[in-house]
């Protein structure tokens, strides 16, 4: 299989950098970890993603860009496109800086009806609003942000600025007003946009009928986990059937959160409730005071932040995608050139589970069928008592999906590592626990891992096996190792840095008898026998 990111000339991928700036010469390369199923640019700094959305058969990602070097800063709107969330072809910088403002995070919605009037009823727009951050020389003072608009009427190709900039500020400025996640309130006839002063924390909703005029609707927060400092950013506000049942809706309100993840760093929260068209009120919040993992995070491991959902989608099912990065430590991540790169399009649902809904992730259609279309390995009926396994040359790969479910008969922890030496001295531990009920990925061995003290090493997470019985999902690409639960409530995204050579899997089970009675391999990155 090809390379999944399939970019263009460094002469026309990166444009629009700014007065007097040019992009940084190219250093030494790890093409090691270069993803293939996770979209980077490539070259210079990604992160968030921005207003991805699906329009006459293309998906389209934008993300916050530096064109000029792969560190944070001339913050500017990146742009990928892609037919099956797969292939991505990263285009010209959408909506580049300028020597008076940075472009922060934001939206991009399809005017269907052009309620804005910046397109005609033939020709609708796509509308992007997105956070201004102004700088020395413009008429706001340096630091402050506020919400501005452009739009495109090719298809996303180019952008204009609309003439009333910004078009949604505070009063007084503020230096946290960001991130603006806009979508059309089919009841109320009108857009709302969900967005944060990220040091109060609070949410901020507003109500438009054009996107450019916009009145005060409510506030939410501080509520549920808050910690002294931090930042709330990346709202989305958005409708889920509650098990699929469209009589039974429920509301979600996403927030990326900075520091404090669950993890460690940045992490993404999120809360079920109700919306009446001006308020959100969550429901089933904790206690106050209460433990982390007592509230409902997207993802339990340190490199899932800042999701967001797709608009426009065709399908039922909402489909988001996230910044697999950590505040923490993204700047000394050792890829070069490119520093960033997404997780995997994931559907969403809210299921009912142990009581309460809950959001629940499964990887999307496309990657689904990518892996059913390859020959899988089998290593059914495997049984090892205290002991390790190490998998036969076939299984060998560097990038792979895995469907394992077993069955622990007295075993106190068992599971797999992936991303392995053969002598098990590096690799990925994926293991649960029998005596906590808890699922731990441990990264400690994984490969280079000094490249930050905050590299945080395990990461876990409470699922209750009563019977043994546990079920996984993991893939694993160049850099990266992503877990869910069999019903997509658990997820654990984690970065890894192994050596090229690291490409074993090795089961284990400790102090008793594990039956790994289903496992079902499928290499990604070469051909199988």
């Amino acid at each position: 299989m090809n390379d999944i990111n399939d970019h263009l000339p460094e002469s026309t991928a990166v444009q629009a950098t700014g007065p007097q700036q040019q992009p940084a010469p190219l250093q030494a390369t790890t093409p090691q970890w270069r993803p293939l199923l996770h979209y980077t640019p490539r070259r210079n700094w990604m992160n968030d993603p921005n207003g991805p959305f699906f329009h006459k058969g293309v998906y389209h990602l934008f993300y916050q860009y530096n064109p000029v070097a792969p560190e944070w800063g001339n913050m500017s709107w990146g742009h990928a496109t892609s037919t099956d969330l797969l292939h991505w072809h990263e285009q010209d910088v959408a909506l580049p800086f300028s020597a008076t403002k940075d472009i922060f995070s934001g939206t991009v919605v399809v005017d269907t009806h052009n309620t804005s009037g910046l397109g005609t009823p033939d020709n609708p727009p796509l509308v992007a609003l997105y956070t201004s951050v102004f700088k020395q020389g413009a008429p706001r003072a340096p630091g402050v942000q506020a919400q501005s608009l452009a739009y495109s009427l090719d298809d996303g190709r180019t952008w204009k600025p609309c003439q009333k900039d910004p078009v949604l500020t505070l009063s007084p400025d503020s230096l946290h007003f960001r991130d603006p996640g806009v979508f059309w309130y089919a009841p109320g006839g009108y857009w709302v946009m969900a967005t944060v002063v990220a040091n109060a924390p609070v949410v901020k909703l507003y109500k438009s009928s054009n996107l450019t005029d916009w009145t005060f609707l409510s506030d939410f927060g501080p509520a549920g986990f808050v910690r002294s400092g931090m930042l709330w950013e990346m709202p989305s506000l958005f409708p889920l059937p509650l098990d699929g049942n469209p009589a039974q809706q429920k509301w979600v309100l996403m927030l990326g959160v900075n520091p404090w993840g669950i993890a460690g760093g940045s992490g993404s929260l999120y809360f079920v409730g109700s919306f009446d068209g001006t308020t959100f009120r969550p429901e089933g919040l904790p206690p106050k005071g209460s433990d982390p993992a007592a509230h409902d995070w997207l993802d339990h491991g340190a490199d899932h932040y800042a999701a967001i959902p797709f608009a426009g989608l065709p399908e039922n099912t909402p489909l988001t995608i996230g910044w697999m990065g950590n505040w923490d430590y993204a700047a000394q991540v050792p890829t070069s050139p490119w520093k960033g790169q997404m997780t995997l399009p994931m559907d969403m649902a809210l299921r009912t589970i142990d009581g309460r809904p809950q959001l629940c992730l499964e990887p999307d259609r496309h990657y689904m069928a990518l892996v059913a279309a390859r020959p899988a390995l089998s290593f059914d009926g495997l049984q090892l008592s205290s002991g390790r396994h190490l998998l036969p040359d076939r299984a060998r790969g560097q990038v792979m999906d895995i469907d394992m479910s077993m069955h622990m008969h007295g075993a106190d922890r068992a599971g797999i590592f992936v991303r392995a030496t053969a002598d098990g001295r590096i690799g990925t531990s994926i293991a649960y626990d029998m005596k906590k009920h808890v699922l731990v990925i441990d990264r400690s061995h994984s490969g280079l891992t000094d490249f930050s003290p905050k590299f945080s090493q395990e990461h876990i997470v409470n699922m209750p096996a009563p019977t043994g019985e546990v079920s996984l999902h993991v893939i694993v690409d160049r850099n990266s190792v992503e877990v869910l639960s069999r019903n997509g409530s658990v997820v654990i995204t984690d970065l890894v840095f192994p050596p090229a050579d690291a490409d074993r899997i090795i089961a284990f089970s400790e102090n008793g008898m594990t039956e790994f009675w289903h496992m079902k391999i499928t290499l990604l990155d070469r051909d199988q026998e």
